[in-house]
C-alpha cells in the first residue's frame, strides 16, 4: 500500500487549521510559518515535528522539500 504524501499547506489543511492557527500553535509568526510552507526546506527539524504534531500527520509524510 502506498503512504499518503502531503506538502506543509496541505497537511495544515488536512488538519483544518488557518495559517495563523499555525503559527500560533507553534509559537512563530504568520510570515514565518508562510515562509515554511512556501520554502519548506527552510524549516528546521523542530519545526517540521511540531508540524506533524500539530496536524497528526507522520512527519515521513510530509515534504519538506520543494
Amino acid at each position: 500500500m502506498d503512504t499518503i504524501m502531503f506538502t506543509v499547506e496541505q497537511a495544515r489543511k488536512h488538519a483544518g487549521f488557518s495559517q495563523k492557527e499555525m503559527a500560533d500553535r507553534m509559537g512563530i509568526h504568520r510570515q514565518t510559518y508562510m515562509r515554511i510552507e512556501k520554502n519548506p526546506e527552510s524549516a528546521t527539524i523542530k519545526q517540521g515535528k511540531m508540524i506533524s504534531d500539530i496536524t497528526g500527520i507522520g512527519f515521513d509524510q510530509i515534504f519538506f522539500i520543494n
